[in-house]
């Protein structure tokens, strides 16, 4: 269940509900995937630091270090639309199986030619580019499961406990990835990451999942047509698709180029950084609800890209580490506000018979956006620097803002329907 890139798990913005939050951890079934999903979460995170430095031990390119991210997200473009209807028209939980399946072969390889150091630039690229693989092909069909784990009242708690599991490990595999990295090397992460998996394996293995509805008979590409003729009819589709495509472009700026920031940290402080970063998205998460009891969805959206903008201007900026520190937690907070509101957009935007090929096309502009600014903005850094480039990344933010005043998000349209899927 690996994310090379950073892609978000949020809170859900709550619906107003009778349900108990930790209702859904009385449920068998959605408390083994929870637990095997931190710790798969958590090797994702450990991965994604030792990947990044790896690179960074090989060259300090400002570029090839951008293209570690860019290579995770490169394969939403080739294969996220027909897994989107794949998700919708296979039995999910063998593919799972079969994508889980492939993750683990990819890390672990890559985690074996690490220690044997047989891996240059292009081949950690290469490697990093087949577990995105792996991990987009996995993705649609793996948020779609969770309404099958827990009662339908029971949806909105179980959303938000999946997105406090992931900011749990978000927190906590950086350090752990930093303190690996520093103490027996890159590779151990990789093979550590494989290893996560297996829980999630054996859950889906074991899992007696329930007769399926009949599905109707088509095409796959048949079937994407179908998902964008109705992403392309609906107001609130396309303004989640507008928003999203401006923010992920410009805000993951400061993430592809925190391993060059960090390097005089060493990897501890590349580890503690990003913890910070994900420690900020969790205690960000945990005040939202207080935070929409204040201001509307457009303008928690608003305020937080705004901040976020701020940060990423501090972050080629700060000189000092505790600072530095701080800015990640602030921007962590930032983050998970605006992807909070996106990200519950975008499960709800669709009914439910589309709906994973309706969270193909989010995903497509999330993690298509992440991997084109990646590139970007790394190629832009080794030309003016890592400070102007991240300047010019927080300009871009904030005009984004502007260009987009015309696509509001409201309250209404953030109720969380009965058939939620896990972010």
């Amino acid at each position: 269940m690996a994310e090379i890139i950073n892609i978000p798990v949020v809170a859900p913005i709550p619906a107003k509900s009778s349900a108990s939050p930790w209702a859904p951890l009385g449920e068998p079934l959605f408390r083994s995937l929870w637990i095997a999903s931190v710790i798969s979460y958590t090797g994702t995170w450990m991965q994604n630091v030792g990947a990044g430095w790896l690179m960074t031990q090989m060259t300090m390119n400002p570029l090839m270090v951008g293209l570690v991210q860019a290579a995770g997200a490169v394969p939403v473009f080739l294969v996220i639309l027909p897994a989107g209807a794949l998700a919708d028209m296979v039995d999910r939980r063998r593919f799972l199986l079969l994508t889980q399946g492939w993750m683990v072969l990819a890390s672990a390889t890559l985690g074996i030619l690490t220690l044997t150091s047989c891996v240059g630039p292009w081949v950690l690229l290469l490697f990093t580019f087949l577990l995105g693989l792996g991990a987009v092909m996995n993705d649609p069909a793996w948020q779609a499961i969770t309404p099958e784990l827990v009662p339908a009242k029971q949806h909105a708690s179980a959303v938000a406990l999946n997105s406090a599991g992931f900011n749990v490990a978000r927190a906590v595999g950086p350090a752990m990835g930093g303190l690996i990295v520093a103490a027996v090397g890159c590779g151990t992460t990789f093979l550590l990451n494989a290893f996560s998996f297996l829980g999630v394996i054996l859950f889906l293995y074991r899992w007696k999942r329930p007769i399926e509805a009949r599905r109707k008979t088509q095409r796959v590409w048949s079937a994407i047509g179908d998902g964008f003729s109705y992403v392309r009819e609906s107001g609130l589709a396309k303004s989640v698709l507008l928003r999203t495509g401006t923010f992920s472009v410009a805000a993951v700026a400061m993430l592809a180029l925190l391993p060059i920031i960090a390097r005089p940290y060493g990897a501890r402080g590349y580890g503690v950084l990003l913890g910070c970063f994900g420690l900020g998205a969790l205690l960000g998460a945990l005040a939202l609800p207080r935070l929409r009891e204040k201001l509307s969805v457009d303008g928690v959206v608003v305020t937080a890209i705004l901040i976020f903008a701020g940060m990423t201007f501090a972050a080629g900026r700060t000189e000092t580490f505790a600072l530095l520190c701080v800015v990640m937690l602030v921007a962590g907070a930032a983050w998970i506000g605006i992807l909070a509101c996106l990200n519950v957009a975008a499960q709800t935007m669709c009914p439910a018979y589309v709906r994973a090929r309706a969270l193909s096309f989010y995903l497509l502009v999330l993690q298509g956006g992440m991997a084109v600014g990646a590139t970007l903005w790394g190629a832009l850094a080794n030309k003016i620097g890592v400070p102007d480039a991240l300047s010019v990344a927080a300009v871009a933010l904030a005009l984004g803002v502007l260009a987009l005043r015309g696509h509001r998000i409201t309250a209404s349209e953030l109720e969380l329907a009965p058939a939620v899927l896990r972010d």
